[in-house]
C-alpha cells in the first residue's frame, strides 16, 4: 500500500496553481497525504520533531523598481516590535503629448495630482455635494450640475483613525529608466519646498458630475482616488511658459528638464496603505484665448501627464528600530532564536534548518520501523505579545527551498527555488503552501507544507534520480508569488509582493522551554 501511495503522488499534476490560503478553525490532517491513502488501511500518527528556526537579516533594504511595485506604499508606523516604518514613492513625469501647443496666452488655473489606493469597495458612503454645481466646458461653457462624492474607506495597516499629511515635492535626481534596478533605501534629492500637500483622513473619493437638463454625465471619476492639489504658478513657470522651447519636444529632454515626483507623508506614525503606481494621474487645468468670428473667450481645458506604465518608479522606505524588539532579536542560524520576526519591504525573513538528528530519527521511522511518510509541515505559532497587539495577522507568505547543487560549476554555492511541495503536487485539491488556524483564538498558528520536500530528505526513492541537489533549509517571506500576466503561471520565485506587503509578525521559535515552539509535525502511517 505505501507503494501505491508514492506512486500516487509521483504522478501528480505538474500544474502550478500558485499559493491558495485556507483558514480552519481547527487542525484537520493535511490533505497532501491523508487523503491519498488508499481503502483507510493505514494508522496515521503524528509526531513532532525538532528543527533550528533563525532571523534573517536583509539589512532593511529590497528591490523596490518599477519591475517589483504592482503596487506603491504610503505612511509611517511605528510600534514597539518592530521600531518606525516610513514609506515613501519616487515617479517620473512624462507628456502625454510632446511639443504641446497650449495656445495663446495660456494661464493654468489647477492642478491636482490623484493617487488610487487599495479600498473597501463593500462600504460606501454617498453624498450629494451641490445641487446647484456649475462645471464649465470647452463646448458649452458654464453648465448647471449636481455634484455627487462617493466616499470609501482605504486599507491600512497601523493605527487606521488617525490623518496623515500627504506631500509632494519635486525630483532634483535623474530616474533613469523603469529598467533600472533600484534598492528601497536609496537616497535621491529633491526640493524642500512642496508642490503641494493633503490632509488625508482615510478615505477615497469617486466624483460624479450630472447635467441638470437631461441627467447627461459630464464628468465621472471611477476609481475612487486621493486628490492632492499642486502649485498652479509652478506649472505655469515650468510647463506653459516652456512652449516651443526644447526642454518640451521629446522625452529625453523632458525628463531631465522635470525629473519627477516624490510623494511622502510628514508624520512618523500612523498607518501604511498600497496604491496603483500605474493608476496615478496628474492633471493640469487652464484657460486659453479662443478667437472666433472677432470675439476672444477663454475656455477651460485640460492637459494630462504621464505618471504609469514606462515610467521609473521607486518606493523608499526608511526604518528606525532603536529601542525597538527586533533590535536585539538575534541571527543565530545554529543554534535557533527564540523569536522569529517577519516584515516585508526589507525587513526580517525567517530561515528554518532541518538539523542532522532530526534527519537520522525520520530516517530511522522509515527503514527501522516501514513507515511511510503521510505529510510534514512546519509549525509557527504567533507569539502571545504580538497577538495582544491585534494588528491583522498576515494573509499571505512565500516558501523557498535553499539548497547545494553539486552537479554544479561551483557544488558549494547555495542556491533557492520553489519547493518541491510546489512544483510537484500544487495541482492536487487543497493543497495550499501554506494554512492558518485558530486566527480568531489564543494561540493562533501557520503550517508550512513541506511534505515532499521531507520525503525526498528521508526516502530516496521519493525523489528523481536525475535530481542531485540538496536542500540545506527553507526561507520564510512576508508577500505572495507574483503571477504572469496570462494569471495562470507564476513569474518565477524571485517576483513576490514581498516590496510592497505592509504587514508584519512575531512567532515563537527555537525556544526548548515553550511548548508552542517552531517544529516539523510529520505524520507517517504503518500497514
Amino acid at each position: 500500500m505505501i507503494h501505491t501511495l508514492k506512486k500516487t503522488i509521483t504522478s501528480i499534476s505538474m500544474v502550478v496553481l500558485g499559493s491558495v490560503l485556507l483558514y480552519n478553525c481547527e487542525p484537520d490532517p493535511d490533505t497532501l497525504g491523508e487523503q491519498l491513502f488508499l481503502d483507510g488501511a493505514a494508522q496515521g500518527k503524528e509526531e513532532a520533531f525538532s528543527v533550528v528556526a533563525y532571523n534573517i537579516d536583509n539589512n532593511d533594504t529590497i528591490r523596490t523598481d518599477a519591475a517589483k511595485l504592482t503596487n506603491g506604499v504610503l505612511g509611517a508606523f511605528n510600534e514597539g516590535q518592530f521600531g518606525l516604518q516610513k514609506a515613501s514613492y519616487l515617479t517620473q513625469v512624462k507628456l502625454s503629448t510632446y511639443d504641446p501647443d497650449f495656445g495663446t496666452n495660456a494661464t493654468v488655473d489647477s492642478v491636482v495630482l490623484v493617487i488610487k489606493p487599495k479600498f473597501a469597495s463593500d462600504s460606501v458612503t454617498t453624498n450629494t455635494v451641490d445641487d446647484n454645481y456649475t462645471y464649465t466646458t470647452a463646448a458649452d461653457g458654464a453648465v448647471n450640475a449636481k455634484k455627487v462624492v462617493n466616499t470609501y474607506p482605504v486599507l491600512k495597516f497601523g493605527k487606521a483613525k488617525r490623518n496623515l499629511t500627504i506631500k509632494v515635492n519635486e525630483v532634483q535626481t535623474f530616474l533613469k529608466s523603469a529598467s533600472d534596478t533600484v534598492k528601497s533605501n536609496e537616497v535621491f534629492a529633491f526640493d524642500s519646498n512642496e508642490l503641494g500637500s493633503k490632509v488625508f483622513s482615510g478615505n477615497a473619493s469617486s466624483i460624479a458630475i450630472t447635467k441638470d437638463d437631461g441627467g447627461t454625465a459630464l464628468f465621472t471619476a471611477s476609481t475612487p482616488g486621493i486628490r492632492i492639489p499642486l502649485d498652479k504658478n509652478f506649472f505655469q513657470t515650468k510647463i506653459i511658459a516652456k512652449k516651443d522651447q526644447p526642454e518640451l519636444q521629446d522625452a529625453s529632454n523632458f525628463i531631465r528638464y522635470f525629473k519627477g515626483l516624490r510623494v511622502s507623508v510628514a508624520e512618523s506614525d500612523g498607518y501604511l496603505f498600497q496604491f496603483s503606481p500605474n493608476d496615478m494621474e496628474m492633471v493640469m487645468y487652464y484657460k486659453y484665448d479662443k478667437t472666433e468670428n472677432g470675439t476672444t473667450t477663454r475656455p477651460q481645458t485640460s492637459y494630462s501627464f504621464v505618471l504609469g506604465v514606462g515610467n521609473a518608479h521607486i518606493g523608499q522606505y526608511q526604518y528606525e528600530r532603536t529601542g525597538s524588539a527586533v533590535e536585539s532579536a538575534g541571527y543565530n542560524s545554529v543554534t535557533g532564536d527564540a523569536k522569529l520576526y517577519a516584515q516585508a519591504m526589507g525587513g526580517n525573513s525567517i530561515g528554518i534548518k532541518i538539523p542532522e538528528a532530526t534527519i537520522t530519527k525520520l530516517k530511522n521511522r522509515v527503514q527501522v520501523d516501514k513507515v511511510g511518510i503521510i505529510s510534514a509541515k512546519i509549525r509557527m505559532y504567533v507569539d502571545p505579545t504580538w497577538k495582544s497587539t491585534n494588528y491583522a495577522s498576515p494573509t499571505e507568505f512565500t516558501l523557498l527551498r535553499r539548497y547545494i547543487d553539486p552537479s554544479s560549476t561551483n557544488p558549494t554555492k547555495v542556491k533557492s527555488n520553489f519547493t518541491n511541495d510546489l512544483l510537484k503536487l500544487a495541482g492536487v485539491p487543497g493543497y495550499a503552501i501554506f494554512k492558518a488556524y485558530d486566527m480568531d483564538k489564543e494561540k493562533p498558528y501557520y503550517d508550512f507544507i513541506v511534505t515532499q520536500s521531507i520525503k525526498e530528505m528521508i526516502e530516496p526513492e521519493s525523489k528523481p534520480s536525475t535530481d542531485k541537489t540538496e536542500t540545506k533549509y527553507f526561507k520564510i517571506d512576508l508577500g505572495s508569488f507574483e503571477r504572469n500576466a496570462d494569471g495562470t503561471s507564476l513569474a518565477g520565485y524571485k517576483s513576490t509582493t514581498s516590496s510592497y506587503d505592509t504587514r508584519r509578525a512575531v512567532f515563537i521559535g527555537t525556544n526548548a522551554t515553550d511548548p508552542n515552539r517552531v517544529e516539523l509535525m510529520v505524520t507517517y502511517g504503518t500497514k
